[in-house]
């Protein structure tokens, strides 16, 4: 027992010191020790030397602060994690700790890059993924064989990769490298409050925001591109059933930064106790965005502590078919809503028909059409009582199926289907179909959701449909970031002022020797045109001009400035004409080279089946 919480990785009361968690033989050389503690017999130098000793002799240590509460040492036994236990067991690679603490440096020194540079790593990445798109395929192969009976099928869904879905991420990715150039130190406020006092907003990044995924590959890219554009260092936690794509598509974005940023400010973490080890380290860590199923956004949620978390638990997703609907429309967002990827949380878990749809027809053959589909349905019982023959009817529509199951219910009203959303729904997307432009926005206006639509799929809810790029994921908050979260969802402001020696006392009202101007400026500062100097007197130009000559003056100072802009001008579109031909055949270059890596990837498959 000690005075302190553990071994730290200098003397606790120092700035910067670190908490180490896990001490074996390597840590020595990254400890600096203080002197002797005013606790004990000797200094924490002693007591490690002492542990050390104690663990070769196969007796377990931890060191940990016994004054600042009393369960420790029955925290200890219980297997919590207090103080720092020793080991003799060499780490691989850096700890958890550490691995945050680079990724915090790194993130700063990828925020200091000029917005080309993050453009560019971005658009590295892109193209890494097209011409790397077999050894991706090859280890999403691996992760796919392995999963066989392990996981579910829609599980399964997320977790697969394919040629067309590569392309489509690197396309994402080019619109995110886009976007780079309007992100951080963006100016969205300027006011001067007093005289030579200049009030800014401006954005900046987040700091450090920790990931988590499961199944889905392809949120790896999407958030190292999102998190470089913003600047953001980024620590990254995939499911172990991705394990081999993951470790391929995470070496593809430190190739891509190695020209232009410490890769330290992306990292990969490996298992799920260092996740819960960085819950824990508020310090380093600023966001947390889980990307997963229901269980585990709420498993973060509950360990995360003092860490925000943006996500959503559930994506129970509504769509509404209104009186005045066209059926055609009716029946193809439906089906769309369920059936086009029922694993994702934005498909379609509950379809609400209005009642005078029952004797129409259209009721049936939207039925007819999840049928045919093979969605398994699930009545409601308001529906229950209208059928002459019903299975039991659904008393919780609040599950989110993930696969090719929905609920259906019948509703009276817009209001009786609004109801029923705010009642069972997780305020991610829902969706109206109508004709009629009243209810549309009724829809619009009442419905408490991050996404509403009319008379569209729930599945357009989606970061890449919404022309952001790609998402970090979707959130229900109703602080900071809602909807599909993209770039501007990583970013946060600060205020900047600049003043010239002014004193809150000046301003007081006993002594009102400078005022509040409180007044508004255009976010761009005004360039500052420069001046000409006089032309210098001269001893033989008379004093004074008749008016004649100074009209002739005026005449031929006018030509002279005519001819110069003309000659600007000309200089100017000869550039602009250079430009354009540099554009132009820097584009050739790269239409050649894409060409001649389609070529290399065909050869390269032509003599696979060779093989084969």
């Amino acid at each position: 027992m000690s005075n302190v919480d553990g071994i730290f990785t200098g003397p606790p009361e120092e700035a910067g010191s670190r908490l180490i968690e896990t001490f074996n033989p390597q840590s020595m050389m990254e400890v600096k020790f203080g002197g002797k503690s005013n606790v004990g017999r000797g200094g924490m130098a002693s007591k490690c030397a002492a542990a050390m000793w104690a663990v070769e002799n196969q007796v377990s240590v931890v060191i940990a602060n016994g004054m600042s509460r009393s369960s420790t040492i029955t925290d200890i036994v219980n297997g919590k994690k207090v103080g720092t236990f020793f080991s003799l067991e060499t780490n691989d690679g850096p700890s958890v700790e550490t691995q945050a603490h680079m990724c915090r440096l790194g993130g700063r020194a990828l925020a200091a890059l000029p917005a080309e540079s993050r453009a560019a790593i971005i658009n590295n990445l892109a193209d890494l993924l097209v011409k790397e798109v077999h050894s991706i395929l090859n280890a999403n192969t691996l992760d796919l064989e392995a999963a066989k009976g392990v996981l579910s099928d829609h599980n399964i869904a997320r977790l697969k990769l394919t040629e067309d879905k590569i392309n489509t991420l690197a396309s994402g990715l080019k619109l995110i490298a886009e976007s780079a150039h309007s992100t951080t130190d963006q100016v969205l406020r300027r006011m001067q409050i007093a005289e030579d006092m200049t009030l800014e907003l401006r954005t900046v990044p987040i700091g450090v925001l920790l990931v988590i995924f499961e199944s889905r590959p392809d949120a790896l890219p999407q958030v190292a591109a999102l998190s470089i554009a913003s600047g953001n260092g980024l620590m990254l936690k995939g499911g172990k059933e991705a394990w081999h794509t993951n470790r391929v598509l995470f070496n593809l974005v430190q190739r891509a930064m190695e020209e232009f940023s410490p890769p330290t400010a992306i990292q990969l973490i490996a298992s799920r106790e260092e996740v819960a080890d960085l819950l824990k380290m508020n310090q380093f860590i600023d966001l947390v965005i889980p990307r997963g199923s229901s269980q585990l956004v709420k498993d973060i949620q509950e360990a995360a502590g003092s860490i925000p978390v943006l996500g959503h638990a559930e994506g129970i997703c509504h769509v509404y078919i209104d009186k005045d609907c066209d059926s055609k429309k009716a029946r193809r967002i439906a089906i769309d809503a369920k059936c086009d990827y029922p694993a994702a949380c934005n498909a379609m878990e509950t379809l609400l028909i209005h009642k005078s749809h029952l004797a129409g027809g259209l009721f049936h053959k939207m039925i007819d059409d999840l049928k045919q589909n093979n969605v398994k349905i699930h009545i409601g019982p308001r529906l229950s009582m209208l059928l002459p023959v019903s299975p039991n009817p659904l008393n919780n529509f609040s599950v989110e199926y993930g696969a090719l199951e929905c609920n259906v219910e019948i509703v009276d009203s817009l209001q009786d289907a609004v109801q029923h959303i705010h009642t069972w729904g997780s305020g991610h997307t829902d969706v109206i179909v109508t004709e009629d432009d009243k209810s549309a926005k009724e829809f619009r206006s009442s419905v408490d959701s991050a996404c509403v639509f009319v008379n569209c799929s729930s599945r357009f809810s989606d970061g890449y449909r919404f022309g952001l790029g790609a998402e970090v994921g979707i959130s229900t908050s109703r602080i900071h970031a809602r909807g599909p979260v993209g770039i501007q969802g990583l970013l946060t402001t600060k205020w900047i002022l600049v003043g010239d020696g002014q004193t809150v006392e000046e301003f007081t009202a006993g002594d009102k020797r400078k005022k509040f101007i409180f007044k508004p400026l255009p976010l761009e500062e005004p360039q500052v045109a420069e001046v000409p100097a006089p032309p210098a007197a001269s001893d033989t130009e008379p004093e004074t001009k008749s008016a004649e000559e100074v009209k002739k003056s005026v005449v031929k100072d006018t030509i002279k400035k005519v001819i110069q802009d003309t000659d600007k001008k000309v200089v100017q579109d000869k550039k602009e004409v250079q430009d354009k031909k540099v554009v132009q055949d820097k584009k050739v270059v790269q239409e050649k080279k894409v060409v001649q890596d389609k070529k290399e990837v065909q050869d390269k498959k032509v003599v696979q089946d060779k093989k084969a």
